[in-house]
């Protein structure tokens, strides 16, 4: 087991902190014995009872009679168990009925950001920006294969040796990525991004130092405006949570489509159509892309067009969305900063069309995208919005653009919390203007902030 990773928190939070691990490392690794207990549990209770004619019973009623039937067969098994191991065995029983199994009390944890299966004995969890290795394991790869074959099936995705790979979603929205073999060399791959109970605000970003209230003022100023916002960043560092939080600024009466690959969004407003990628059936056909959804979003009289990320060819017609009377619309991408985040765009309209010349591409991109915002993840866990920069035009075939707000990283302390402070470059946006004529009227002083962080 390795070492508990420390982080700066309050000491309110630091006492969260600890019990949270003391009652993650206080569950005992399953012997072999126990695990083939308890499926041998499992198998029997199958046997037992009709889980077709139990379904159509209230859900509580339906565990209190399954429960009751677990706890009637422990007694009927010769192995010596204490209390303890018998409510444990029945409860591990009953996630395997009705959850996912081992991992079913990693998802009722609302502290949990992340759950990664490795192997079936290798299961980690990422909270507040750390990962942690847990005593959680699975039977064998035939178990963790039949809970990542549980999860597809619910939203009618397959996962087999002709697909070894599939992006799925939980009930509650989390986004789960599996991987099979002959793809993942040593068996089964699970990994599970958690989302909060609750979303996200804008207010909650201020509080956790994600942003300054300046920044936040700003960015409301522009979804309300209407400008076209790419949010870029790495791996893990937040940008849907960005994004969920910035929509809930979208006006009420606009109608707006959602496209993504595992619906994951969560946005605040009733007028909100969801559309989601298809995989292709066993023959290899019958798949949809993002870019046939986006093609096909334009037909049905969106105001906005969110995409949850663009990852190829999509970005053209997104482009070209924007620029054809969709303002307002947002999307996220991966890259470092802004100007990679350029580059990134600039390699994927080139893959929707080859014979797009450079200067056009460009052309294409610097009239519709206004304002880059680069979130980061850093060393200590905590997320930082790093840029926002504006793209201001083309000067002859290069795109331009201006940073209005920066973080900079000014050292770390010895508890390895990151130092650094939130700057207003002092440049005023060229979109001040566009914001006044709709109303909206910042103080020039906004642009002259700083904000220290320690």
């Amino acid at each position: 087991m390795p070492a508990v990773l420390d982080y700066p928190v309050s000491r309110t939070d630091k006492n969260r902190e600890t019990d949270w691990v003391n009652r993650l490392l206080s569950r005992e690794e399953s012997t072999p014995e126990y695990q083939e207990l308890k499926f041998t549990l499992h198998r029997k209770l199958l046997d037992r009872i009709n889980l077709e004619m139990l379904s159509s019973m209230a859900g509580g009623r339906v565990r209190a009679q399954v429960r009751a039937a677990v706890a009637n067969l422990v007694e009927e098994e010769k192995t010596p168990l204490s209390m303890v191991e018998k409510d444990r065995i029945i409860e591990e029983v009953l996630d395997e009925v009705f959850g996912l199994g081992p991992i079913e009390p990693l998802l009722q944890d609302s502290t949990i950001s992340d759950i990664l299966v490795t192997t079936p004995r290798l299961v980690y969890v990422e909270r507040a920006g750390k990962l942690y290795r847990t005593p959680v394991e699975f039977k064998d790869d035939a178990h963790l294969l039949r809970i990542i074959e549980k999860i597809v099936s619910r939203v009618g995705r397959r996962i087999d040796e002709s697909s070894p790979m599939v992006d799925a979603r939980l009930p509650d929205g989390s986004r789960v990525n599996a991987v099979i073999p002959p793809v993942a060399v040593d068996g089964p791959l699970l990994s599970i991004r958690r989302f909060g109970r609750h979303a996200l605000r804008g207010e909650d970003l201020v509080a956790k130092l994600t942003m300054t209230e300046g920044m936040l003022e700003l960015l409301k100023a522009c979804v309300k405006a209407r400008l076209n916002i790419l949010i870029s960043g790495g791996t893990g560092s937040g940008k849907t949570t960005l994004l969920n939080a910035l929509s809930s600024y979208i006006p009420e009466d606009e109608r707006i489509l959602t496209i993504e690959d595992a619906a994951e969004l969560r946005l605040q407003q009733t007028h909100v159509a969801r559309l989601e990628t298809r995989p292709a059936n066993v023959e290899g056909t019958g798949a949809v892309t993002i870019r046939q959804l986006v093609i096909n979003a334009l037909r049905m009289r969106p105001d906005r067009i969110i995409v949850g990320e663009v990852r190829s060819e999509e970005a053209l017609d997104m482009l070209q969305a924007m620029n054809t009377g969709h303002d307002g619309s947002l999307t996220t991408l991966h890259a470092n900063t802004p100007r990679d985040g350029l580059g990134r765009l600039e390699v994927m309209v080139g893959m929707a069309n080859a014979n797009m010349a450079v200067r056009a591409i460009r052309q294409q991109i610097a009239s519709a995208v206004d304002l880059f915002i680069q979130i980061s993840r850093f060393s200590d866990g905590s997320r930082r919005v790093t840029h926002i920069t504006e793209v201001v035009g083309m000067e002859q075939d290069m795109i331009t653009l201006q940073d209005i707000f920066l973080f900079e990283k000014t050292g770390i302390t010895q508890s390895g919390r990151i130092q650094g402070r939130f700057r207003a470059t002092g440049i005023r946006p060229k979109f001040y203007e566009r914001l006044k004529t709709c109303g909206i009227n910042l103080p020039t002083q906004l642009f002259q902030t700083v904000v220290e962080v320690s």
